[in-house]
């Protein structure tokens, strides 16, 4: 700042002094008037190169000094943008851009790593208090086993069971947990193939019906496009893991003599495939929250019905594999569907597929 104001000086001197030379080699003036000429040519002058320097350079330099500050101390979300004229036509406006377009680069990097962590510690917090459950039931079933009941054959056979259901729903737990921690790793890559959607949907539906007998409720296989094959192109491993989680989830959140219907709407160049219930339905708070890791409506009744609360957030993650979205519509009472779209085999492919099956 002491600089500047010597240069200011300086430069309304040296205009000054021009200014007044000038005067007078052109014209032939009074002593006093030079004078006078001199001393408004230095103030002007002195007065408008302090101007200059002050908005277009010191207070930019003290800007950037600042900016490299915070960045320092990492203070990136504090720095602050000049957006006004004067700043337009500033030459050091560039470096100060620089600086604040790093410092939010920086900003943003810190926000994902505040976010991962953040999601690390509630993964944690879940899988400890989840995992917590299946292990002290097994380990209480079997030290009272140890201490002396395994003496009585009753009551050995009715705790080896317990412990045995406890192990395998721990079993199940481990095993949905590594396959959602790699599909949010990116480790787990959809192996896409040409098949029958209908064909896997009946083969879930085969496959679940004891289940569902079992609970009074009846399987439905509606296909809404005839008997006709409706070819897809997805995984197909993954895609009846969606289907055969959404069909449990409906049977076991349904009322006893109620039905869960699957079935298929055939569009342009995708089919939408459709889980529809009739159980009690999801409230509008709780919709979006469903497809979250160990979430669950009611926790009580959600862990007598069983269930490691990740088949929903499987489902999201396959069904995002393929990039779509799988969608819940849902209303108290009157029960929920849920519907994802898979695309079809394009048409000049399955042209081409049946000449080779008329030329072979």
């Amino acid at each position: 700042m002491g600089n500047s104001k010597a240069i200011s000086l300086l430069f309304g001197l040296i205009v000054a002094v021009i200014s007044t030379l000038s005067a007078y080699i052109l014209s032939e003036m009074e002593p006093t008037k030079l004078g006078s000429i001199a001393i408004i040519s230095f103030a002007s002058s002195t007065l408008l190169f302090a101007i200059i320097t002050e908005y277009l350079f010191d207070r930019k330099i003290a800007l950037i000094y600042k900016s490299f500050d915070k960045l320092k101390k990492k203070e990136f979300d504090d720095l602050e943008y000049d957006n006004s004229v004067i700043n337009s036509i500033n030459p050091l406006r560039g470096i100060n851009n620089q600086i604040t377009s790093y410092a939010k680069l920086k900003q943003l990097e810190i926000d994902e790593l505040k976010r991962l962590e953040e999601f690390r510690r509630d993964f944690l917090q879940d899988v400890s208090h989840e995992l917590k459950t299946p292990i002290f039931s097994a380990q209480g079933f079997i030290h009272t086993l140890i201490d002396g009941a395994i003496e009585d054959e009753r009551v050995r056979s009715k705790f080896l069971r317990k412990a045995a259901k406890s192990l395998d729903y721990l079993d199940l737990l481990v095993r949905d947990l590594l396959t959602i921690s790699q599909m949010e790793s990116g480790e787990i890559r959809m192996k896409k193939e040409t098949f029958c959607i209908n064909e896997l949907i009946n083969e879930t539906i085969e496959q679940l019906e004891p289940r569902a007998s079992k609970n009074k409720i009846s399987l439905i296989n509606k296909n809404l496009n005839g008997s006709g094959k409706i070819l897809v192109v997805a995984d197909y491993y993954r895609i009846y893991q969606v289907l055969k989680n959404l069909v449990t989830n409906a049977i076991k959140y349904s009322d006893p003599r109620t039905s869960v219907t699957v079935y298929i709407k055939k569009r342009k160049k995708v089919a939408t495939i459709h889980v529809e219930d009739q159980g009690k339905g999801i409230a509008k708070n709780h919709r979006k929250r469903v497809f979250e890791r160990f979430y669950r409506i009611e926790k009580s009744r959600s862990k007598e019905r069983g269930g490691t609360g990740l088949g929903l957030a499987i489902s999201k993650h396959i069904i995002e594999g393929h990039k779509t979205k799988i969608k819940l519509k849902s209303k108290v009472n009157f029960g929920s569907t849920f519907s994802f779209n898979l695309k079809l085999l394009p048409k000049k492919i399955k042209k081409r597929q049946k000449i080779a099956r008329t030329l072979n």
